[in-house]
């Protein structure tokens, strides 16, 4: 085995060296073409941080009636993490409200779970930055979820742009977007990205040092 592709890739290892382009890229050539859902989530709290982990899913929806048991499921959600979960909210890119914020993070943290992507908004920014806590969100709302939005599934397939993302898949984020890696073909992409990354840092020091890129392209066959 060489060097570039270890027998076990952790996924404390993914964090250090794999990217989102890196996976969309090694998913593409697996034939897996659309996996990274087309929206505006941008990393709220932590700008140049990579997020992966497992996904731990809840699915949300509008309301606009009083909530008997308000926060019943999302609670639940944080309790049921467990260590390298991202929690994934569906929420259609809804606006009405924050649905994730301080103390869901405290919560969700404290269980072993290391960031969360919402299809939607959040809020408390700043104190979910001070714990440094990753948050992928389209944006900030300060209104409470209560009798605006809830979760009334979790643990369930959901989908972000038409993209599946299931409990237990591998996802990634950071600046340049999200990707999720279905398990059927987690090993070998894994791998693939693990190798590309290498690769492109041999292309990278050739051009560096005078290589142009036609021939780096030709000698490494990596772009």
């Amino acid at each position: 085995m060489s060097a570039d592709a270890p027998d076990v890739i952790s996924t404390e290892m993914m964090r250090q060296v794999l990217s989102v382009p890196l996976l969309c890229d090694a998913l593409d050539a697996a034939g897996y073409t659309r996996q990274s859902p087309r929206l505006p989530i941008v990393p709220v709290t932590l700008p140049g941080t990579t997020l992966i982990g497992r996904c731990r899913t809840t699915l949300w929806a509008d309301m606009a009636h009083v909530d008997p048991r308000p926060y019943e499921l999302e609670l639940q959600a944080v309790d049921s993490c467990q260590p390298d979960d991202v929690l994934i909210c569906a929420a259609a890119g809804s606006d009405r409200s924050g649905i994730w914020g301080e103390l869901l993070t405290t919560a969700s943290r404290n269980r072993g779970c290391v960031g969360v992507i919402v299809d939607g908004h959040v809020r408390d920014i700043g104190r979910m930055r001070a714990m440094n806590f990753p948050v992928f969100a389209r944006g900030a709302n300060p209104y409470d979820s209560r009798d605006r939005q809830r979760v009334i599934d979790l643990d369930v397939r959901v989908e972000l742009d038409g993209i599946a993302f299931c409990p237990g898949d591998l996802v990634a984020a950071d600046e340049d977007g999200v990707v999720v890696v279905p398990r059927a073909v987690e090993v070998e992409v894994v791998r693939a990205a693990w190798v590309k990354a290498h690769a492109e840092n041999r292309v990278r020091d050739a051009i560096r040092g005078g290589m142009s890129a036609v021939r780096a392209f030709e000698t490494f066959g990596v772009l």
